[in-house]
């Protein structure tokens, strides 16, 4: 069933009839050469040298205001936004008035995308123009854009609900252009990462994204089926343990900004799919990592921004480093007043009672810590925080603590109140590391989800030996959020997923489609 068109679609697509009708083609396949673009005009033309006498750009028509034989236009390109002046007489040759009178004055729409030739002057205004002397339309637009307008202060027809935004990116970009920047600083945030990380001589790696058996982390998977092989898959939670078969590879040192998946809920902190970047170093330990992190966003934030203190949410915050460090344990004292190192189960289940953290019956020893920490800690560690030593039961993939008792060599790096960066001495004990995913298989037996699943094939490989090394997970996504001062993930992602638009949207078509899911 097609949709229902609006009285402007219906007027757009008789404009394209007629503008066909004129032998005018309103998708045309020949390139249109670029020279010049409208921030770099208006930041270098000079009236006394008169340059950009002859200039090409292509963008979006997003102003016209006719005046007889003359008119004014804006153009926006991927820079910014250009004022047009449009002449009848110098875009058309003196039999055919027909390119100005009936396309740029009644056909042409807002958001129609066109290339035009001519040369920069400046107006009596002292506005930078571009005097036209060609136009070509490259792309004719079907639907208006949400134009923001503006009379008496006020701001009418904004693009400003966020699930539109976020749905509709490619409009959100085109009537918000400042949205840009947050993306473009994403990809310097993980250009300078990845500058840093190769600079010290490290090697980038890919790894498989489909994976017969999950892993690398405590999160519900995706699932899929392979039909030639007639087999479960897997879309990839992390992409540790196959990285960690480099090592035992003889890679010394191994990095992958990776796509990962979880099917967990989602807020404005997660996102179903997100990218992390994972680096293994061997003969390294956590003590080694911590001091890596701190060197590595130093580096990131004065390369990106300039600074090393920024604003995030009500505080500013400094990546100068030394970053505060806390035990597990002293932070959960620091903020409770309550010692847990010695507590049971039982104990712990009963002191997250006495704080008012919810628990279920499925959670274990970890899980209550992990719990009770996320709760009366972590929202108030502003400041950039190592939170270091682990018990064991939250860690199956770290090393046992080389001094105390039932915890591990494990750091996560805490900013703004949010997990930032997770990275441990590795185990590389393949008995030990049995055990551990033994006992993970026990929680998952008692209905926790995130429970990690026994690799047969990672511990084969740690059997032959893999050196002693340590690792990193940094969240790129939170990573962005917390140094563009964005409050929501999907402000940092150009499509993040969205609830479906129409109720049977996303719904399988078929019953084999059914039994695939």
């Amino acid at each position: 069933m097609s949709r229902q068109l609006s009285e402007q679609e219906i007027v757009r697509r008789e404009n394209l009839k007629k503008i066909r009708e004129m032998g005018i083609d309103p998708f045309p396949a020949d390139p249109f050469e670029v020279n010049a673009h409208a921030r770099e005009i208006k930041e270098n033309y000079s009236e006394e040298k008169k340059n950009y006498q002859n200039v090409r750009l292509s963008g979006r028509l997003m102003m016209k205001r006719i005046m007889g034989k003359a008119s004014f236009a804006e153009l926006q390109d991927a820079s910014g936004k250009i004022q047009l002046y449009v002449a009848r007489d110098e875009i058309c040759p003196d039999e055919d008035k027909s390119l100005y009178n009936v396309l740029f004055k009644k056909l042409l729409d807002i958001g129609d995308i066109i290339g035009v030739e001519g040369f920069v002057f400046t107006t009596k205004t002292g506005e930078i123009t571009v005097h036209v002397k060609k136009l070509k339309l490259l792309s004719k637009s079907l639907r208006p854009l949400p134009i923001v307008k503006e009379k008496d202060g006020k701001v009418f027809d904004a693009f400003t609900d966020p699930q539109q935004r976020y749905r509709m990116r490619y409009v959100d970009l085109t009537v918000n252009p400042h949205v840009r920047e947050n993306f473009i600083r994403r990809s310097q945030i993980m250009q300078a990462m990845r500058e840093f990380l190769l600079n010290k001589g490290y090697l980038e790696v890919e790894t498989p994204i489909l994976q017969p058996v999950y892993g690398g982390a405590a999160a519900r998977p995706f699932k899929t089926h392979h039909h030639t092989l007639d087999q479960t898959f897997y879309l990839r939670i992390a992409n540790e343990l196959y990285l960690k078969r480099l090592l035992v590879g003889g890679f010394d040192s191994v990095f992958e900004f990776a796509k990962d998946f979880r099917n967990e809920g989602m807020d404005r902190f997660h996102n179903p799919e997100f990218t992390q970047m994972e680096l293994y170093v061997a003969y390294t330990d956590y003590i080694w990592m911590m001091n890596l992190v701190e060197e590595m966003l130093q580096y990131i934030v004065k390369r990106v921004f300039g600074k090393s203190t920024l604003t995030v949410g009500e505080h500013e915050i400094s990546f100068e480093g030394p970053f505060q460090r806390y035990t597990m344990y002293e932070s959960i004292e620091k903020f409770t007043g309550i010692d847990i190192s010695e507590m049971d189960e039982k104990a712990l289940r009963e002191t997250a009672k006495k704080l008012h953290v919810e628990v279920d019956s499925s959670m274990g020893k970890g899980k209550l810590i992990d719990e009770i920490f996320g709760e009366k800690v972590e929202p108030y560690l502003s400041d950039p925080t190592f939170i270091t030593d682990y018990p064991i039961e939250m860690s199956p993939l770290a090393k046992k603590h080389r001094e105390k008792e039932g915890l591990v060599e494990r750091f996560e790096l805490i900013v703004n109140g949010k997990e930032l960066a997770n990275a441990f001495s590795e185990l590389n004990d393949p008995i030990d590391q049995r055990q551990r995913f033994e006992a993970q298989l026990e929680l998952g037996k008692r209905g926790d989800e995130e429970a990690m699943m026994l690799d047969e094939d990672y511990i084969r490989a740690l059997e032959f030996g893999m050196p002693p090394a340590s690792g990193l997970g940094i969240g790129i996504d939170r990573l962005t959020m917390i140094l563009t001062n964005s409050k929501s993930i999907q402000d940092v992602l150009f499509f993040p997923q969205m609830r479906p638009e129409h109720p049977t949207e996303g719904m399988a078509d078929s019953d084999e489609e059914k039994q695939e899911e």
